[in-house]
């Protein structure tokens, strides 16, 4: 993608002012705040078909760090982006739209949840956040149905953005079991999410 390097080279000029660097993340905050990654694990299709597409977004590869300490005006920008987008995508299925399940791709006007996460995704790493810290993640819901968000990794927790929710909530704070996620180090792979049932009560099947 052209834009890529123009992304890139916005991060640095934001990222001062929208996280601040986190050595350690304080031990008496309990474990529950972040998620627990496990092994490498399957690559949804849609995602694989989506990396086909935009291969250099799925070719970033990250150290392994902790997450930065977010700042208020990049909070700010959190909500911004989650609202604009649960504002002005219409929600729409694969089907609606394709006439076929599990295309991921950037919405214009209406989309599914992975296509409003993806664009979360696409407007936060122009504001200047890091792609280890932007996680497209697969979640079920209580009623058994498949649902993808967007994780922000930061050194206050994991937050999610949700096409379902205009609040942005700490992982624990929502009603999902949590089966994987990218992962931080390679933007094409995905990790299970070891204690992704603490979250929902009950055994809903990967």
């Amino acid at each position: 993608m052209k834009k890529a390097a123009g992304v890139w080279g916005l991060a640095g000029a934001f990222c001062a002012m929208l996280m601040t660097a986190s050595h350690a993340i304080p031990a008496q905050a309990g474990p529950s705040l972040w998620m627990q990654t496990g092994a490498i694990t399957s690559q949804p299709i849609g995602h694989y078909e989506f990396c086909q597409k935009y291969k250099d977004e799925c070719e970033v590869k990250s150290r392994s760090v902790m997450p930065a300490k977010v700042t208020e005006h990049g909070w700010a920008v959190i909500r911004e982006v989650n609202d604009a987008v649960n504002r002005n995508i219409t929600p729409m299925t694969d089907l609606e739209l394709y006439g076929k399940d599990e295309v991921w791709a950037y919405p214009t006007t209406a989309g599914d949840c992975e296509d409003m996460a993806l664009l979360k995704r696409k407007m936060l790493l122009e504001r200047g956040f890091s792609a280890s810290d932007l996680l497209m993640t697969v979640v079920r819901k209580p009623d058994g149905e498949g649902h993808a968000v967007l994780t922000v990794r930061t050194a206050q927790g994991d937050f999610i953005l949700d096409n379902l929710e205009d609040k942005v909530k700490l992982w624990t704070d929502t009603p999902y079991r949590f089966l994987k996620r990218q992962a931080s180090f390679h933007s094409g792979r995905w990790v299970t999410i070891e204690n992704g049932g603490e979250v929902l009560v009950g055994s809903v099947g990967n």
